[in-house]
């Protein structure tokens, strides 16, 4: 099985070459950089990858891009603040030829410095491994994920790919109140949710007790609690901006 491994990054210099080295198992790795302004080409192409600089469309339409101009069928799809491990890379190269999709592959996220696996963080299964005949990039705006054609079979990979998330507080807090929450409230006023006052009141608690207490998040420590907090204000958060979308005259 030939593999060709896709990344996506845009300015990110002190990440993308740990990135690239984590795939330098694969056939082919390449990179789609979004017109970077620091080094991030550069490093790439000193480690070998082919890099497309490509202007930024979004996520789902910029991975599928990479997955089209790759030389083999079967894509290994990685996001530049990611790892494959050793244990990752030895699964996938004992794989044979099969007849199967893809694989999901457990995704293993640090915030504030350790390792997360409670509070919906882990195992966080994401298709990553798949053939490109059978499998693409889910066009929507947040979230994005593989979608297989109907009918086929995926598989489960066991070793983990690292996530090495937001790099600090503010910037989650940031990444929630101009990406997520806005995006998740386009979403949801798409497809024609609704946001009632009660909503709007019981979503932040409700969410904080299904990561924090229910998902067992209390047992991350401090991150898990900051997690929850953020899961709360999310979840508060968009569908307020729903209600001020429903709000507006047409």
């Amino acid at each position: 099985m030939k593999i060709s491994a896709v990344i996506i990054a845009f300015n990110e210099e002190d990440k993308i070459g740990d990135a690239v080295r984590s795939v330098a198992w694969a056939d082919e790795v390449i990179v789609v950089d979004s017109e970077s302004t620091d080094a991030t080409r550069e490093i790439a192409e000193s480690l070998g990858a082919r890099v497309i600089v490509r202007a930024w469309p979004g996520f789902s339409a910029q991975k599928q891009f990479g997955v089209d101009e790759a030389a083999n069928d079967w894509v290994f799809s990685l996001d530049a603040d990611e790892r494959a491990t050793d244990e990752l890379r030895d699964e996938i190269v004992a794989l044979g030829e099969t007849d199967i999709a893809g694989y999901t592959i457990p995704r293993l996220s640090y915030y504030m410095g350790r390792p997360i696996r409670h509070g919906n963080w882990y195992p966080d299964r994401q298709l990553r491994l798949f053939d490109r005949r059978k499998a693409k990039w889910k066009d929507v705006v947040i979230h994005e994920s593989v979608e297989v054609n109907a009918g086929e079979t995926v598989g489960k990979l066991n070793s983990d790919i690292l996530h090495f998330t937001f790099e600090g507080i503010r910037q989650h807090a940031d990444m929630i109140a101009n990406r997520y929450a806005p995006l998740s409230a386009e979403e949801m006023h798409a497809t024609g949710r609704q946001a009632s006052i009660p909503a709007i009141v019981v979503a932040g608690p409700a969410a904080f007790l299904a990561t924090y207490i229910f998902k067992l998040g209390f047992l991350d420590g401090l991150p898990g609690f900051v997690i929850a907090v953020f899961a709360a204000y999310n979840a508060f958060l968009k569908y307020l901006l729903l209600r001020e979308m429903l709000s507006r005259p047409e």
